[in-house]
């Protein structure tokens, strides 16, 4: 784990996108950036946990909603420049109150 971890390619900021994908029903719920900080305690929690860059701070994803994100897989991509959690949701993924950010359709 740590060998694949070391290989991330995090941003000049620090940053990695993190797409966000229910376990049971694989639809994509949200992206969102994780920095190591955030990375390590996802991990040791087994729970979502991101940077915020809007608020230029780490973010538990579901403190203040209770909407929290169980991490039930975590991989990375062939690059190592993006991160996927499977995850068991809790109530919505969108802060607009949707089950996932991904609702603005543009072509079907």
């Amino acid at each position: 784990m740590q060998q694949i971890i070391n290989k991330l390619k995090f941003n000049e900021f620090g940053l990695i996108p993190t797409i966000a994908q229910d376990i049971n029903s694989k639809k994509v719920l949200m992206l969102a950036w994780m920095n190591k900080e955030s990375l390590d305690l996802t991990i040791k929690t087994g729970f979502a946990t991101y940077f915020s860059r809007s608020r230029n701070e780490l973010w538990k994803k579901g403190d203040t909603s209770g909407h929290l994100q169980k991490i039930h897989k975590i991989t990375v991509d062939c690059d190592h420049d993006c991160i996927l959690l499977e995850v068991e949701q809790s109530g919505c993924a969108c802060h607009t109150g949707s089950e996932t950010c991904f609702f603005n359709q543009v072509l079907s």
